[in-house]
């Protein structure tokens, strides 16, 4: 390895180690039955948004909406704009009232509204799966990201990231500790920000470099340098003007081995292996689909479906962000409602100044790193940014950076997961005489990482996506209806669940098979959530409707205790013993402390 990949390596090193001394050193000031901060309820507004954030900001955040702008331009901006609605949707309609629920996680929130122990087993299924589509993207990321910069095999990335995580939640390390997340948070918000002004300085500094006029020409991005392109799977690509361009392997399905010229308007195939030489000043070849030229890169989509798959991303990102375990745990920790409304607040303004970089970057890399349009590899065009811009010492450094950022928000994401979902499975889908915290642990994260070692057969942010439009379609309608509705009963929040996560689990089967067979698949499978959404909430109110003879008996109780303000002191959290998390049942079990109420 070259001093370089060294010193990066050495990097990511230093950030697992920090995370897991913040963690440990956070355990251990508190005892027993202070140990758990979501126990206490004290967590105040502002420290617990920038913990949210950082568990929030993760592989889609950092390399996936950047590779996302570079691919398609003025469309992917929705998604940083869903990501940070999400939040105002979240405030407005959830965060003061399931505070006031008194509830620690979602299952919980379930029992507790419609009081029925087969739902909440129900819903902790939909939390484990929900986990695990949100977990292989990061994993997968962490999996481009370490081949990208070192000379290591495919399973490198993501088996550290799993390790660092394991040694750290199975230590006593993370514990979800607001402190850890938090500083992950303005790691990464100083691993994307210094980098981007910086190269945005060199950007205008060396007079744009030709191409402040060149992004709005009716032209394809161009190649900055002679450039070398190694295929590693098959790929179609298309150019908007006859290309001339040398190629080693198969073309077309026929060898080639030379020159070689491609006509605009026309697919071409290329098999893995291949080898793509360009010149400087080629037009880049595209993957089909993608905008050919940066007119139309620059330019939103116009026709129906296109429509119909913007409305669609939207509806999962802005309705999705309130069925995420790991992010909804989060606001358990506040006092009161008032405060839960207040993070959130705080949270949109910490994401929205984060989300300025990425789209940046994204931009940059148009100019500078095109070549990554004719693999598909887009995602890595944060890590190869900085030294396409700044060759030498000064990209090196801050690649370096990026990479810390990278991999934290890798490493926060997945271990926020792992905990707070390791909980839910070992309280409600264990056996009594194996119910572990650290054995679910391990469950889970071997799951996913065995998951995130089959093909990518998708970019990191639609990955994200589909987790997203799973949470929009599941959780959304049952605590959107729970809270505002007291009509909803347990028959109509499970027939609401079981259709809306059946569509989506649907769709994305078909998403995957038409990747292996090549047959095209329309964009109402590969955003569902404008369908699965709808149709999960119709289905809740009806089937409710029909069954309100079933009504729980306690809905006006708990219903008056979600809104009633927090100063008649109504809220009482539920008992630790029965609710939350299996270490914090044991160690309180045991008379080592109670909960505050």
């Amino acid at each position: 390895m070259t001093g370089w990949q060294i010193t990066a390596a050495a990097t990511v090193a230093l950030v697992a180690v920090v995370t897991f001394y913040l963690g440990r050193r956070s355990a251990t000031l508190h005892n027993a039955a202070q140990d758990f901060d979501m126990a206490r309820r004290t967590v105040r507004s502002r420290r617990n948004a920038a913990a949210v954030s950082g568990e929030y900001l993760c592989a889609a955040s950092f390399l996936g909406i950047a590779g996302a702008i570079l691919t398609d331009g003025a469309d992917a901006i929705w998604y940083p704009i869903g990501f940070t609605a999400g939040y105002l949707v979240l405030m407005l309609f959830v965060a003061a009232p399931l505070r006031r629920s008194g509830a620690y996680t979602l299952p919980d929130f379930v029992e507790g509204r419609l009081d029925s122990r087969g739902l909440r087993w129900f819903a902790s299924l939909i939390t484990v799966l929900i986990a695990l589509l949100y977990m292989v993207p990061q994993l997968q990321g962490a999996q481009l990201a370490v081949t990208t910069l070192l000379p290591l095999p495919d399973w490198a990335g993501p088996a550290a990231v799993i390790g660092v995580v394991l040694v750290t939640v199975l230590g006593g390390g993370m514990r979800a500790t607001t402190l850890a997340q938090a500083f992950h948070y303005w790691l990464k918000l100083f691993a994307i920000a210094v980098p981007t002004l910086v190269l945005c300085v060199v950007f205008i500094g060396s007079g744009g470099k030709g191409a402040a006029a060149g992004l709005a020409d009716d032209a394809p991005p161009t190649l900055p340098q002679d450039t070398t392109v190694t295929v590693d799977t098959p790929v179609e690509l298309q150019v908007s003007a006859p290309t001339t361009l040398y190629a080693d392997g198969v073309v077309d399905g026929a060898p080639a081995m030379g020159e070689v010229l491609w006509s605009a308007e026309v697919r071409h195939e290329v098999a893995a292996g291949t080898t793509l030489r360009f010149d400087t000043g080629t037009p880049t070849p595209v993957v089909v689909g993608a905008p050919a030229d940066n007119v139309e890169w620059l330019a939103p989509g116009g026709d129906t479906w296109d429509l119909f798959g913007t409305y669609s991303l939207l509806t999962a990102l802005m309705l999705g962000t309130m069925g995420l375990p790991h992010i909804l745990a989060r606001f358990y920790t506040n006092p009161d409602g008032r405060a839960a409304r207040r993070t959130t607040l705080h949270v949109v303004l910490l994401i929205g100044l984060f989300y300025l970089f990425p789209v940046l970057l994204g931009a940059l890399s148009r100019l500078y790193v095109p070549q990554l349009l004719v693999t598909g590899e887009t995602d890595a065009a944060v890590l190869l940014l900085p030294t396409s811009v700044l060759p030498g010492i000064g990209g090196q450094i801050l690649a370096t950076v990026i990479v810390a950022g990278v991999f934290s928000a890798f490493l926060a994401a997945t271990s926020g997961l792992v905990y707070s979902v390791a909980g839910v499975v070992s309280a409600d889908l264990m056996p009594e005489r194996v119910r572990d915290f650290r054995v679910a642990a391990v469950l889970l994260a071997l799951a996913a990482l065995g998951l995130a070692l089959l093909p990518r057969q998708a970019d990191i942010a639609h990955s994200i996506a589909i987790a997203f439009a799973l949470a929009a379609s599941t959780f959304c309608p049952v605590l959107v209806l729970g809270i505002w509705w007291r009509g909803l009963t347990a028959k109509g929040a499970a027939a609401g669940m079981l259709v809306g996560g059946l569509t989506v689990l649907t769709a994305l089967g078909l998403d995957i098979a038409s990747d292996y067979t090549d047959v095209w698949a329309p964009m109402l499978v590969e955003r569902p959530a404008l369908v699965s959404v709808p149709a999960a909430f119709l289905v809740a109110v009806l089937v409710s409707l029909a069954s309100r003879d079933t009504k729980s008996a306690t809905v006006n109780t708990f219903m008056l205790r979600m809104h009633a303000p927090d100063r008649l002191g109504f809220v009482t959290d539920a008992a630790i013993p029965r609710y939350g998390r299996a270490e914090e049942r044991v160690r309180l079990g045991h008379g080592q402390g109670r909960h505050r109420r």
